[in-house]
């Protein structure tokens, strides 16, 4: 019985764990290593496919920009190309065995959109998280419907899914509003 609220529960803090990664990839207004760590870089002649965290250091730098350390100086120029190649319009500049990345300014429309682009994403794990406690309910009301619950038991249960949702659903909410007004802040 306590199993399905406790892996609810586990689902939940998936959902939570989830965004908080998928919204690391975000531009704010600061650099933040996140930004890159997950960039898919073609290493060694394109033989290997590897994020970027597993071939450098990536460490803030001043208040716009962002110092890449190869962890083995002959892939410099594909983690060059990997930044030049993705979405975020990065360009970085080569500097020994180390690459500055500068983060321009974004402009009020790119702030919009990131807004945006954050809630949609917010909206989808709150989706998910609705999908698991509809689950789970119904797995309650199957086990009460073959009488291996209790209508108390039901109830309580019931009541554990939706105060694990509620509190999950705030602590996204937070995450969210925290996340807009990162990339809000000029």
């Amino acid at each position: 019985m306590d199993t399905i609220v406790s892996d609810f529960k586990k689902t939940a803090q998936e959902c939570i764990e989830q965004i908080k990664e998928e919204l690391k990839t975000i531009r704010t207004g600061r650099p933040n290593p996140g930004m890159l760590e997950n960039l898919q870089i073609e290493a060694y002649g394109g033989s290997m496919k590897m994020k970027l965290m597993e071939l450098a250091t990536i460490i803030t730098e001043g208040s716009n920009a962002l110092v890449v350390a190869p962890f083995d100086p002959s892939t410099v120029t594909d983690i060059e190309k990997g930044i030049l190649a993705s979405p975020l319009g990065f360009t970085p500049q080569i500097q020994g065995s180390r690459m500055i990345v500068r983060i321009p300014p974004l402009s009020e429309e790119q702030r919009v959109k990131y807004t945006k682009l954050v809630s949609q994403m917010v909206e989808d794990a709150k989706n998910k998280l609705r999908r698991g406690r509809e689950d789970a309910r119904r797995t309650v009301k199957r086990m009460f419907d073959e009488k291996t619950l209790t209508e108390d038991q039901r109830f309580r249960i019931e009541k554990d899914i939706d105060t694990a949702t509620t509190q999950a659903t705030n602590d996204m909410q937070d995450i969210k509003e925290n996340k807009e007004q990162e990339i809000m802040e000029v």
